[in-house]
């Protein structure tokens, strides 16, 4: 039976939260099936967080080197995925996506993605471009609806620029160039649980958006384990699981963490009384801290002309000490040239 902290040391050790990975910018999203990106800084960070000797440079000239992108892939949300990635599992969420469109119903999905197709064979465009020459093509429509299909529907990567976190704040979407090369959902399945694992279904349904699970689930050849409260978590054979009072290091996670989002039940990271004051009620997810494993506090970085301030914010009343020495790291990363200070705050 896997105890509470077991589970949390199997996670955080496949999340290379326990040491970071000595390898690739590549490598490391890849191992974790891509990182949440919603806004350009928060996958820095996050790799920041897992890979050992990360430089900004290191993932900027893999996005402009397309080795990895920026598109929307799981749960219809923008993830940074490699490109072998996106050829394989865009396909698979076809479904997902699909569904997601249809909350527009009256439109001519077919004849919107052809013209998505067409105008943006021309080159890149924002969705504030494409819309209203969509809108040429379908008056009467609502632009929203029309982009909000071409998004769901057309697979499109973000086009990188030279800005600080590679790209601004409206980014042209673009066609990938990347073939199609579409794994199965077992693939699929393997890849969460070496990321994830171990897992319930349902674990696997919140990630990816994908149903119908337990069924493949239980034809697949996994190891079936029990957790304290008498779950049934598939995993792979070979996983690591180590011992639940393994040492966890301070980490902080930036805001939509991967490893925040990736589990129905959060518990194993996240007690469920501190869930309110991570998900905001604007579907906001905070960047939290990792103290013993477990989400600790939130924090957010303060940044004037010269300095820049890491304040936290703990659950319970905590000293700053077990979080300086990270949190200047992570300052010294994120805001190299300012004179960095951390501050607890309420």
């Amino acid at each position: 039976m896997l105890t509470l902290r077991d589970l949390n040391r199997a996670t955080l050790a496949r999340q290379h939260l326990l040491d970071r990975h000595e390898g690739g910018v590549a490598d490391i999203v890849h191992r974790l099936v891509g990182l949440q990106a919603q806004e350009p800084r928060p996958p820095y960070l996050g790799v920041w967080s897992r890979l050992e000797g990360f430089a900004r440079d290191d993932l900027h000239g893999a996005l402009h080197a397309r080795t990895l992108v920026r598109a929307t892939m799981w749960r219809a949300t923008l993830h940074l995925v490699t490109a072998a990635d996106f050829a394989a599992f865009r396909p698979v969420l076809e479904p997902v996506l699909a569904a997601a469109a249809r909350r527009f119903d009256g439109l001519d999905f077919d004849a919107v993605v052809a013209a998505a197709d067409r105008l943006l064979a021309a080159g890149p465009m924002t969705f504030n471009e494409l819309r209203p020459r969509l809108l040429e093509e379908f008056p009467g429509e609502y632009d929203r609806a029309l982009g909000y299909a071409v998004r769901m529907l057309t697979p499109l990567i973000m086009v990188p620029t030279e800005d600080r976190w590679s790209f601004p704040r409206e980014s042209a979407f673009g066609l990938p160039g990347i073939p199609p090369s579409p794994a199965g959902v077992e693939t699929l399945i393997e890849r969460y649980l070496a990321a994830f694992g171990p897992a319930t279904p349902a674990d696997v349904q919140t990630w990816s958006g994908l149903g119908g699970l337990k069924r493949i689930m239980s034809g697949m050849d996994l190891e079936r384990l029990e957790d304290f409260a008498g779950r049934e978590l598939y995993d792979l054979p070979d996983a690591p699981r180590p011992d639940g009072e393994v040492p966890a290091p301070v980490r902080f996670l930036p805001d939509f963490d991967t490893l925040i989002l990736g589990h129905a039940d959060r518990t194993r990271v996240l007690a469920e009384e501190y869930k309110g004051l991570v998900a905001t009620k604007n579907l906001r997810v905070k960047a939290v801290y990792l103290v013993d494993g477990f989400a600790a506090g939130t924090w957010q970085i303060k940044r004037t002309a010269k300095r820049a301030k890491l304040l936290i914010s703990p659950f319970t009343s905590t000293s700053p000490d077990p979080l300086e020495e990270e949190g200047l790291r992570l300052l010294a990363f994120a805001e190299p040239d300012a004179a960095p200070s951390l501050e607890v705050v309420d």
